[in-house]
């Protein structure tokens, strides 16, 4: 049974803090950086933040979360997107759906980081970024057991097939980007 969202939850989520945190617009311009991009998959929408700022510069967007309370609370926030409720795990699209999958968040919470990797690969055309807490304990994110050195992502990245990672530290974040392939 996933977690119901309420509405203070939702204003933390998409707190301006939290905005400067991720380093948003960043993000979105390291992902489509040197492509040319119309098609995103956010893996694990949650409040579709990140939908958002791709859908704002007018590409075509579609968010995945496995909880429906983000699902719907994605579709009512962000109106030029589409949602839909689905496992990063088993991807409910046609090879090379999507030029760019992004997954933020994701890989810390999953018991099989490399299946994930495997159907991004497998649905992207240009380009798989990934947005990670860093290696390091810290007071906010998770413990630092389920963080992921960059090692390992390169590691899992390679044994997905996906190849050109590069790995680019942010303030609070790591962003990794590759090819699928």
């Amino acid at each position: 049974m996933q977690k119901r969202i309420d509405k203070s939850e939702i204003e933390q989520l998409r707190s301006p803090k939290r905005v400067t945190m991720l380093e948003v617009e960043r993000v979105v311009e390291l992902c489509l950086e040197q492509l040319f991009i119309t098609r995103v998959l956010d893996v694990g929408a949650g409040s579709g933040l990140f939908a958002d700022a791709f859908a704002l510069r007018n590409l075509e967007v579609t968010g995945i979360d496995k909880n429906p309370s983000m699902v719907k609370t994605a579709s009512d926030l962000v109106l030029n997107a589409r949602f839909r409720e689905a496992s990063a795990e088993m991807l409910p699209f046609a090879d090379r759906s999507f030029d760019l999958v992004f997954i933020a968040h994701v890989l810390h919470e999953s018991d099989d980081p490399l299946l994930i990797l495997k159907e991004a690969k497998r649905v992207a055309v240009s380009r798989v970024a990934i947005l990670e807490w860093p290696y390091r304990s810290e007071n906010k994110g998770p413990p630092l057991e389920k963080r992921f050195e960059p090692d390992k992502i390169k590691k899992l990245a390679r044994l997905a097939g996906l190849t050109a990672v590069k790995k680019i530290d942010l303030e609070f974040m790591v962003f990794y980007r590759m090819k699928p392939g």
